[in-house]
Formats: C-alpha cells, sequence, structure tokens
C-alpha cells in the first residue's frame, strides 16, 4: 500500500453542529457592529473562517484588513465555544468511525483534517463530539485563508509524519462539497466526496469528485479512502 496522507473536513463530513458555527458568527457580527442577520441566506459550504469573516465585513462595509480579520475571528472562537457547549441537535455522521478505525490499522496512512475551521474551532467542534484525538495533524483556516492553501499544508505536516514527502504520498481529501473537490485537485490530491450535507452524488460527481458516496457506510468507500481496491 502507498503511504498516504488523508485529509478530513469537518463540518457536514465528519460532524455536523446543528449551527453553532452560524449562530456564533451571528453573535460575533451583532457584538462588534450590531448586525447578527448579516449572514441570512448566505451558503457558508466550502468557505474558510477568514474567508467567511472578510466577507462580512464586506457587506457590512467595513474594511477587511488583517487586524479587524483577527479581531473578529478571536470574537467568533468565545462566541463557538459556548454555542458548541450546548448545542443538542450535533451528531458524527454514519461511518465516520469505521473508516477511521480502518485507517489507523494501517502504518502508512496519516489521519488528519483538511479544513477551514481555525485550528481552536476544530479543536471545540471534534471534542465535544469525541473525535479530537483521532486527528493528530491538519491544515487550517488559521494556515491560509484559501482551501487549496490549507490542503498543501495538511499533506505537508501528514507526509512528514511518514518520513516522506508530498509527492510521494498518495493525498486523499474526504469531503461534502464542490469546494472541497476542486481544492482537492488544485494540489494535485485524490477526492472522497460524501452527499451527507447540502449537496447530493450527482452534483459532487459533477464537480469532479473522483468517488462519490451517500455517506461514509457506503459499498467502496474504504477502497476508495485507502486506494486498496
Amino acid at each position: 500500500m502507498r503511504p498516504s496522507v488523508l485529509l478530513f473536513d469537518i463540518d457536514g463530513t465528519l460532524v455536523s453542529m446543528g449551527g453553532a458555527g452560524r449562530r456564533a458568527l451571528a453573535r460575533t457580527f451583532d457584538e462588534l457592529l450590531g448586525l447578527p442577520s448579516l449572514y441570512d441566506g448566505f451558503e457558508f459550504a466550502g468557505m474558510t473562517d477568514p474567508a467567511i469573516v472578510r466577507h462580512g465585513l464586506g457587506v457590512a462595509g467595513v474594511p477587511a484588513d488583517a487586524a479587524t480579520v483577527e479581531r473578529f475571528l478571536a470574537a467568533y472562537l468565545v462566541h463557538l465555544a459556548a454555542e458548541v457547549r450546548d448545542a443538542t441537535n450535533c451528531r458524527v455522521h454514519p461511518g465516520v468511525d469505521v473508516v477511521l478505525d480502518a485507517a489507523a490499522s494501517h502504518r502508512d496512512v496519516a489521519i488528519g483534517l483538511g479544513t477551514g475551521n481555525l485550528r481552536e474551532g476544530a479543536r471545540l467542534k471534534l471534542e465535544r463530539m469525541g473525535l479530537h484525538h483521532r486527528f493528530a495533524f491538519g491544515g487550517f483556516g488559521c494556515d491560509h485563508e484559501e482551501r487549496p492553501r490549507i490542503l498543501g499544508v495538511g499533506a505537508e505536516r501528514g507526509a512528514a509524519r511518514l518520513g516522506r514527502t508530498p509527492s510521494t504520498c498518495r493525498v486523499v481529501v474526504i469531503g461534502d462539497t464542490p469546494r472541497d473537490v476542486a481544492a482537492a485537485h488544485a494540489i494535485g490530491a485524490e477526492c472522497v466526496a460524501v452527499a451527507t450535507s447540502a449537496f447530493p452524488v450527482d452534483a459532487l460527481r459533477a464537480a469532479g469528485a473522483d468517488w462519490a458516496f451517500p455517506d461514509l457506510t457506503a459499498a467502496g468507500v474504504l477502497e476508495a479512502v485507502l486506494g486498496d481496491g
């Protein structure tokens, strides 16, 4: 089996947090600008936390300089901690534990994250769902605002854990949106897409996913993720 780096998206792929992130953003913009409804109807799927904040600032007519974005992200994390703590309608998606267990049984597989969440936001969500300990590394929204760059960082960190370079590893992104697919291909990675959020299997295939499944319990998932087919 070729050494592999697996990069899992979080929201919609591993877990759903019942809108905790959206509520935290609303509270942030209410606290700092008095605009709690700024994101009503806005689709976050596949975006990074810094990009989402930058978009909101643009809509509000506030200059989105680096210091302002950082100030809003810091406030967001405070509100996210409260929202995640109090969330009651969150869940781990089907098949996640089975796939992670199978991947962990292979010595030459590095299991990480490729997410637009800030590192601390990822920790808050995954600890709440009992999954944080399953991921030793990742690429995060605090590494870069653009998703391909985030995945590139994750691939480098995962390859280093295997004593390799990314070019000598099979890099697989597991996500749930066309943006995940596009970002994976932008770094030369494969993409396993799951229709566990807003995008059906057909849409994910049309976006160019190498494999698309209803969820991680589907036949063929383990072969696609681990390259055993």
